[in-house]
């Protein structure tokens, strides 16, 4: 290539910034950013980022790194995660963990984990900074969906498009450093351009952390900068960048269409939260039938097909983009993305960027609405050019007048757009909730910015007179006061050790069954007795158990989003549901039904206490107080009851809920998971006694509290089985947070229901002794709205 052809001359004629080294140049141009902090930006042409190249090209290079990557590390060396950098290594790192891997359908290794950093906050999720400080957006987040990918052990990739001085790799690992320090970092780049006083910093800086830092490229060179890049890169911008407003844009004449891709149910649309060796071979097997379907999709006789990502959103459309080649050789197909890097456009068969599509943001990112990029797209005869997001980026910005999808059809007859449901993380605490982040991964979305509360006796209203389902609104969380804390703890301090029995015994129920199960607590009441079991498996048997919380909404049923994510992590035979207690079975009957289509999922409920007769897994059949009934979300997390309103949740989100940060002073969730762990020491004997007793035992459900809802219903003239609330922790919660009307409970019940004739005197609740009850009490709420509704305290209908 001689220096009359390379597209980087321009900038150094008018710049003064030269590109040594005959593979750099090969591999890269030349441009001008619009960003004060560098004046140039290296253009690759084998990225696929801003310049459309061939799929296959693109792929090949990525893989080809991480087969060198592969070489230095030596057969066998572990690798931790491969991470890639946000937003132009994102694809560019996917294909380096597979080229470490094997490459596709190469069997060589079982594969690596890949996560990339991100620009998009996602609430919920527990992030780790770094800064970029010559990108145009400086931040990085980090945001891996299970804590524990970032502390595998083995070497650490980072993964870039290139190496220019090597300060955001030093900020990269300072950061990852502190949370879990290792023994060698690989940095894997397009091309190393660093200097030799880069490379001896980066050397003093490994030795300084007692690490090694290696580094891979396909390309070597460096740049030559005059000591006034700055002031010469702004005065460009200032002559060719006309801030007056532009020319109208042609006019969009092509047609926008909408594909719907078959995207396998669960697989994260990228390495944002991670993405494994098992979501690698799914992809793998789904990609031809995506490729016939967008073939398909095609206009026809098309010739000249790009496959446009946006921009973090570039592996998916890639490999999308070369299954599209290999199907179709006689199409020339090209693949590029969208970026929000800011460039100078000039039409110079020297310069790198020749053209420029501008568009608003559609994915809401962290650092706001700012412009969106298409460059070396306009001017060039496509027959068709595909679109492909992910659901977060297919948001009206996209569609709106001045859109990407306008700007396309302007220089395109055919504009398709695709768009993959993103598969959203696990959250964990303390983003989400108080709870550690080993403890439980909430398999909910975060609603804590949605107003959402109404006063108890508005909510009773609008459910009972069938205006409102339960599930559509929140009860207002008020701070606990002095007296329910008190009762809290009696009754924590009373049934700590029964609890803790219970616990050993349900759990060790479970293992019998299953040796290595996967909880999933139904959330909230039900994801404190998931923290407890996971821990009696971790004192009793060294066992480190998966927990989730999920939802279920009585009605409703579960939530069908996060059973089709833990099918994808997690063979359905492994899951078992827990829950705190049943009251009539209204919880037991709706998971049944809800699983009916899920084939593999077992609809048994294990649970702490069964007073109603009603699941054959259970620690005790005693009707007594779980002190984690007192309190609502203080006692639970700082997690609200789950939300599932059509507004708010899409087809693709899990059931929402809300994190009650602002009670954190009067939260007593932990205090409540470790009062009852201290007690496993002593109740070791109590489980290995109940345990064999259990097992050879009778445990049919009888569903007497069913029966005796019945009853109850019948003779009080209550139409509503759902304003029956049996059992202490229903009766509790129904005097706290609810309408109560009445109070049953068994004759003869002595001091457990000392708090119920207390909290009944003070609301001025009557209190009625009778026979024949399973239950220790049962509480009433008032029907005063209408008989017969639908709807009432859903979760809390156990």
């Amino acid at each position: 290539m001689t220096a009359s052809t390379w597209n980087g001359e321009w900038v150094t004629r008018r710049l003064g910034v030269e590109l040594r080294g005959e593979a750099a140049r090969e591999h890269l141009g030349l441009a001008v950013r619009r960003n004060p902090k560098r004046a140039h930006l290296l253009v690759s042409r084998i990225l696929g980022k801003h310049v459309p190249q061939r799929p296959g090209v693109v792929y090949g290079a990525g893989l080809e790194l991480g087969r060198r990557v592969r070489e230095l590390l030596g057969a066998g060396a572990p690798v931790a995660v491969v991470l890639g950098y946000a937003e132009t290594a994102t694809g560019l790192g996917h294909c380096v963990a597979d080229g470490i891997g094997g490459g596709a359908g190469d069997g060589a290794r079982d594969g690596v984990t890949y996560l990339h950093s991100t620009r998009r906050n996602v609430p919920g999720v527990a992030q780790v900074r770094f800064e970029e400080e010559h990108s145009h957006h400086t931040g990085h987040l980090v945001l891996p969906a299970d804590p524990a990918l970032m502390a595998a052990d083995g070497a650490l990739v980072l993964v870039d498009d290139e190496l220019s001085t090597g300060r955001t790799v030093r900020n990269t690992i300072t950061a990852l450093h502190q949370l879990r320090p290792r023994e060698r970092y690989v940095v894997a780049a397009l091309a190393d351009l660093r200097t030799e006083e880069d490379r001896a910093a980066l050397e003093k800086f490994a030795a300084s952390l007692g690490t090694t830092v290696d580094v891979v490229s396909l390309a070597a060179g460096d740049v030559v900068l005059p000591q006034d890049v700055l002031e010469r890169g702004r005065a460009l911008v200032a002559e060719l960048d006309d801030p007056a407003p532009a020319p109208a844009a042609p006019a969009a004449t092509g047609t926008v269409r909408r594909l719907t891709p078959g995207w396998p149910d669960a697989l994260p649309e990228g390495g944002r939260h991670g993405f494994t060796p098992a979501h690698r071979r799914r992809l793998e097997r789904a990609l031809p039938g995506l490729a016939a379907e967008l073939a398909a999709a095609l206009p026809p006789g098309a010739q000249r097909v790009l496959v446009l990502g946006t921009e973090e959103f570039l592996y998916v459309p890639l490999r999308l983009a070369a299954a599209l080649e290999d199907r179709e050789p006689g199409v020339e197909v090209r693949f590029s993305s969208t970026t929000r890097s800011p460039v100078l456009p000039v039409d110079d068969p020297g310069y790198a960027i020749r053209s420029r599509l501008v568009f608003p943001a559609h994915d809401d990112p962290a650092d706001g609405p700012g412009p969106r990029y298409a460059y070396n797209i306009a001017g060039r005869p496509w027959d068709a050019v595909v679109v492909l997001t992910d659901s977060p980026g297919d948001r009206p910005e996209l569609h709106a007048s001045g859109g990407l999808l306008e700007r396309l059809a302007a220089h395109t007859p055919h504009v398709l757009l695709a768009t993959v449901p993103a598969a959203a993380p696990p959250l964990r605490g303390p983003a989400f909730s108080s709870y550690a982040p080993d403890e439980v991964a909430w398999l909910l979305k975060d609603l804590t910015d949605v107003s959402l509360e109404a006063p108890t006796e508005e909510r009773e209203e609008a459910i009972q007179s069938g205006g409102a389902h339960y599930a559509e609104s929140l009860p207002v969380e008020y701070q606990p006061s002095a007296e329910y804390q008190r009762l809290f703890h009696t009754a924590l301090d009373a049934s700590a050790h029964r609890i803790a029995a219970a616990v050993g015994t349900v759990t060790d129920m479970v293992l019998t069954g299953r040796p290595r199960p996967v909880l999933v607590s139904l959330a909230r009441a039900g994801t404190p007795v998931g923290i407890l079991m996971r821990r009696w498996a971790q004192h009793a048997h060294g066992l480190e158990l998966p927990h989730y919380a999920v939802s279920i909404v009585r009605g409703r049923g579960i939530d069908t989003t996060a059973l089709r994510w833990l099918a994808a992590h997690h063979d359905p035979a492994d899951v078992v549901f827990v829950d705190a207690w049943t009251g009539k079975g209204a919880i037991t009957r709706e998971l049944t039904e809800a699983l009916a289509p899920f084939p593999g999922f077992d609809p048994s409920l294990a649970v702490l206490a069964d007073p109603g007769g009603c699941v054959s897994t259970y620690g005790t059949r005693e009707d007594f107080l779980i002190p984690s009934a007192c309190l609502n979300s203080t006692v639970s997390g700082l997690i609200s009851r789950t939300v599932l309103r059509a507004d708010l949740i899409g087809p693709h989100d899990f059931h929402g809920a809300k994190h009650y940060t602002e009670l954190a002073e009067a939260d007593r969730s932990a205090h409540f998971l470790d009062t009852v762990s201290d007690r496993f020491t002593h109740v070791g004997e109590d489980v290995a006694r109940a345990v064999p007793e259990l097992l050879a035992a009778d445990r049919t459900p009888t569903w007497a509290g069913w029966r005796a809802v019945e009853r109850i219903s019948e003779a009080y003239g209550i139409g509503d089985m759902n304003l029956v609330k049996p059992g202490v922790g229903e009766t509790t919660r129904v005097l706290l947070r609810r309408v109560p009307w009445r109070v049953l409970t068994r004759r003869g019940a002595g001091a457990d229901l000392d708090h119920i004739r207390l909290l009944a005197e003070q609301r001025g609740v009557p209190v009625e002794e009778t026979d024949d009850l399973p239950y220790s009490c049962v509480g009433l709420i008032h029907p005063r709205y209408t008989k017969g509704a639908t709807g009432a305290d859903g979760k809390a209908a156990r």
